[in-house]
């Protein structure tokens, strides 16, 4: 089989979203001062690929801890959306074999331009997008940027979809091709609004998979 990693690593220089906290690493332990290397870690839970939680848009939402696993592994679909420009609409989603219980990682012009410098015009799903994938009931949705919906909206795109289903953000679809696969990705078990995660895709054969 053929395994992708579609992880952002996590560095000192990693992007953030505008306001967020860069990511820190700082050395307490050496191994020529104390023989063994030991280190700590400072960042945002919203940083890099992560996943966000009711608590995120809800005061007495659950946390990341509260999600089901479930949600965290399964059948999953990449569809190419890199040809519909900045929004991603319910119109566009219904071309696509688009299920219960499925999940689905969108591919957009985001993964052409990758992860340089933030920008304000980035692919995002729309608000009737997010209303298509909570109707059919998807249990997982994943996206190639540090958010899901327009920069400074207002959360309305959010407000759809974390009630109803696990949103992964930051994930890198740059080297993965459009088709099926099994996902895995699993954040921290946290009480916390969101939290990094390590996200693969498995490809049982290791041939090109096909929508």
């Amino acid at each position: 089989m053929k395994i992708h990693d579609i992880s952002m690593e996590i560095h000192p220089d990693l992007l953030v979203y505008p306001g967020n906290p860069a990511p820190r690493i700082d050395r307490y332990k050496s191994i020529q001062d104390e023989g063994i290397n030991e280190s700590s870690l400072f960042l945002g839970m919203h940083t890099g690929t992560h996943v966000d939680a009711l608590l995120h848009i809800k005061e007495d939402g659950g946390s990341v801890a509260d999600l089901p696993l479930e949600s965290f592994y399964g059948p999953c679909v990449v569809l190419d959306m890199t040809r519909h420009g900045r929004e991603i609409t319910a119109e566009h989603l219904k071309n696509e074999d688009i299920h219960k219980d499925l999940i689905v990682l969108l591919k957009t012009e985001n993964s052409l331009k990758g992860y340089v410098r933030f920008r304000k015009d980035y692919a995002h799903l729309t608000a009737d997008g997010a209303a298509y994938l909570a109707e059919q009931r998807v249990k997982t949705v994943g996206v190639d940027y540090l958010s899901v919906e327009p920069f400074d909206s207002g959360m309305k795109v959010h407000q759809a979809l974390v009630p109803a289903m696990t949103v992964f953000e930051g994930l890198d679809l740059r080297e993965v091709s459009a088709g099926k696969y099994i996902f895995v990705g699993l954040p921290l078990r946290i009480k916390a609004d969101g939290a990094p995660a390590r996200a693969i895709l498995i490809q049982p054969d290791g041939e090109p998979c096909n929508t």
